[in-house]
């Protein structure tokens, strides 16, 4: 198992520490607003029948490298052969496994470090990664996903076969920086998904599926890079290029909620952020998320994350 990369390369500093990095589209702002990284890499090896239980909040991917396997989750049965990729970024409680055995929970055991083949070549093998969050932001994010986002290996997948590929060298030949190296690669991994999942049409109301929306995407973009604007309702609608009434109803449809709820929850979210990655007074923080009073900042953030905002510095 590597080691969890404490630190990645930093993103050259703003001069407004409180300014959100303009060049990021909704998407890549969001997920840099949860903290998505990639954290850890085991590969596994055990030897048939085989199934290991993993516990629920912890998210993750499993990518098959060689034999058949099978994920249950919430009563459903997938099945993974070589190449294929499974995601749950919802962290739910699933079993990976082989043939007809007992459940028991994955332990350091199953873990190999070499690509040393096994005396039975038809012992199923892949690995895992799993990603660290911050868990307050990403739950409502991260819960319009479903429990698995299913990527197969023959659906001309190429950066799947090559991610895989650099996956395992890593892991296998360790060098210098081999922690990045695997954090960012499960990131790209992780982003990849959702681009598909998205891309298949049958996503639900949320974040992701209005992020992609060609006339939405823009309009979330605009509110996360200028959190601290009022936004009125027919300066986003002229930004999607709708009516009124028609972005109302797409808006609506597609996130779930109103455009006025959204950016308020937005402006939390950064607030949240920055409160975690700044030292920045909470009063300067709450006037670049568009509150004029400092008060009024306070409420509206304990409402939304059940602590006031020095508290949750502290626990952050």
């Amino acid at each position: 198992m590597t080691e969890r990369p404490e630190k990645f390369a930093e993103q050259p500093a703003a001069t407004d520490p409180l300014a959100p990095g303009k060049e990021l589209d909704a998407l890549s702002d969001i997920l840099h607003a949860v903290r998505l990284r990639g954290d850890r890499l085991v590969r596994c090896a055990p030897a048939p029948p085989f199934a290991i239980a993993i516990p629920a909040g912890i998210r993750l991917l499993h990518i098959a490298e060689r034999g058949e396997l099978a994920v249950r989750v919430d009563g459903a049965v997938i099945a993974l052969r070589e190449g294929d990729m499974v995601l749950l970024a919802r962290g739910d409680r699933h079993v990976i496994g082989s043939g007809d055995a007992v459940e028991r929970e994955l332990t350091a055991a199953d873990t190999l470090h070499r690509l040393e083949e096994l005396p039975d070549p038809a012992t199923p093998r892949w690995v895992t990664g799993t990603f660290r969050v911050e868990e307050v932001i990403a739950e409502p994010l991260l819960s319009v996903l479903p429990a698995t986002v299913v990527i197969r290996a023959d659906a001309e997948r190429d950066w799947l076969t090559l991610s895989s590929r650099l996956l395992v060298a890593e892991l296998t030949d360790a060098r210098p920086g081999a922690g990045v190296m695997i954090s960012r690669i499960l990131d790209l991994l992780f982003v990849h998904a959702l681009r598909a999942w998205a891309g298949e049409g049958d996503t639900a109301p949320g974040w992701l599926t209005a992020a992609l929306d060609p006339a939405l995407g823009p309009v979330l973009t605009a509110i996360h890079n200028s959190p601290d604007r009022a936004w009125p309702v027919a300066e986003l609608a002229a930004l999607a290029r709708l009516s009124r009434s028609a972005f109302t109803e797409r808006f609506a449809r597609l996130l779930g909620r109103s455009p006025g709820a959204y950016v308020t929850d937005r402006r939390l979210e950064h607030a949240a952020h920055l409160l975690g990655s700044t030292t920045e007074p909470v009063g300067h923080i709450a006037g670049a998320v568009g509150y004029q009073s400092e008060a009024a900042f306070n409420r509206a953030f304990h409402r939304r994350y059940g602590m006031p905002p020095l508290r949750w510095r502290k626990r952050a």
